[in-house]
């Protein structure tokens, strides 16, 4: 008989057992771990996330009730005391790496498309609770902090770190990968006079706003061949320079544009300033270009509402950082899904299917269909060509 792989399988057939092998022996993720190795504890955890499980015990009683699929999916029985301890105890390298091979899978389909990428960068806060004492506070929340690099062109995201809430937002930007003729845009928190000179070196190009103490001097006005936007009034567009203290060191030429924001009744409303080193885009266009960043706002929102990242597996570090981890491989499977398959659902919507449907044996690729009912009169199993002999 043919067999037929569950969805849950089918979605994890998108990692190459071979490469997150080699990914294990780089970090040594199984060391200390006999029976409950990598693969394991890569399973679970994401089977935790498409299933929405958020508690051990209800992770252990829905993955051990379909005994019958472990042998498949090349895994065991789950215990909480051994989820627990590979919690504690297992290297955030494997699942960090594992990661971001998926998502330079997903940045290879944009490439061949040859479409230019637009980098959004920015932060999102998650707050933890009063059990996890050892979490820091930056003012505001106390727990944790993931800075992301996105592209939303190609709906990936490019960079993953994950820190305390009071690690400032500047050193860890300055980490993200600089690729040539890139745009990258980001708001005044990673005001970086050095980085802004490594972008521009490397043939990219940045959109963001100036803090309140920078001093800007007016070089030359350009001329404003188209000033409505969508949502904005664009008032000025100049060349300026840094006349600040200490800045000797930006010599690259740089605009700033001035948009005025529109309500919904038109009328006119706040007045926002850019600082870009794009001298080819309209005014217009890096207008635009900076109200998309709000598109990173929506992924942020998107992870939050629909995966596991609010309500935790433990309370160490190591055990938060691995299911933030893991929610991401999720997240990357669910786009990997949507590209192979080319299915018109929506992101949520497949999320949903999935989790209706996870260790059901049918086609992924056929996932919001009815499966096929059985008919209610027999058929006729015999061919109409047949020869049929009759007896008198």
């Amino acid at each position: 008989m043919r067999f037929s792989p569950s969805i849950f399988g089918q979605a994890l057939e998108a990692i190459d057992r071979r490469v997150f092998q080699t990914i294990v022996d780089r970090h040594n993720g199984d060391a200390y771990d006999k029976t409950f190795d990598s693969w394991d504890h890569l399973v679970a955890l994401v089977f935790a996330q498409l299933s929405a499980c958020d508690s051990l015990r209800g992770l252990v009683n829905l993955w051990n009730a379909g005994s019958q699929h472990h042998y498949h999916l090349a895994c065991g029985p789950l215990k909480r005391a051994t989820l627990s301890d590979a919690n504690q105890r297992r290297p955030v390298g494997v699942f960090a790496d594992l990661f971001k091979h998926l998502a330079g899978c997903l940045d290879r389909t944009r490439r061949k498309e040859s479409e230019e990428m637009i980098g959004l960068i920015d932060s999102t806060p998650i707050p933890l609770g009063a059990l996890c004492d050892w979490a820091l506070s930056n003012g505001r929340i106390h727990g944790m902090k993931a800075h992301v690099l996105y592209d939303p062109s190609a709906n990936v995201v490019n960079l993953l770190d994950i820190t305390d809430a009071n690690v400032n937002d500047a050193p860890v930007g300055r980490g993200a990968p600089i690729a040539a003729g890139a745009t990258y845009v980001f708001d005044k928190a990673y005001c970086h006079y050095g980085w802004w000179s490594q972008i521009a070196a490397a043939g990219a190009r940045f959109v963001t706003r100036p803090k309140k103490n920078m001093q800007l001097r007016s070089k030359r006005k350009r001329p404003l061949a188209e000033t409505q936007g969508d949502g904005f009034v664009v008032r000025e567009d100049c060349e300026v320079r840094l006349i600040s203290r200490g800045d000797s060191k930006l010599t690259m030429p740089l605009r700033r544009i001035k948009l005025r924001r529109l309500t919904s009744e038109k009328k006119n409303g706040g007045e926002i300033t850019l600082i870009t080193n794009d001298m080819k885009r309209s005014a217009v266009e890096i207008g635009a270009l900076y109200k998309g960043r709000w598109r990173i706002e929506l992924l942020f929102r998107w992870l939050k509402q629909h995966l596991k990242i609010r309500k935790f597996l433990g309370n160490s570090a190591n055990a938060i950082r691995l299911q933030i981890l893991a929610a991401m491989i999720a997240h990357a499977l669910l786009l990997i899904i949507q590209k192979t398959y080319r299915t018109d659902l929506e992101l949520h919507r497949l999320l949903e299917y999935v989790r209706q449907h996870i260790f059901d044996r049918r086609p992924l690729i056929a996932i919001e269909k009815p499966p096929p009912v059985n008919p209610t009169r027999k058929r006729d199993r015999a061919s109409p060509n047949q020869l049929a002999f009759q007896y008198a």
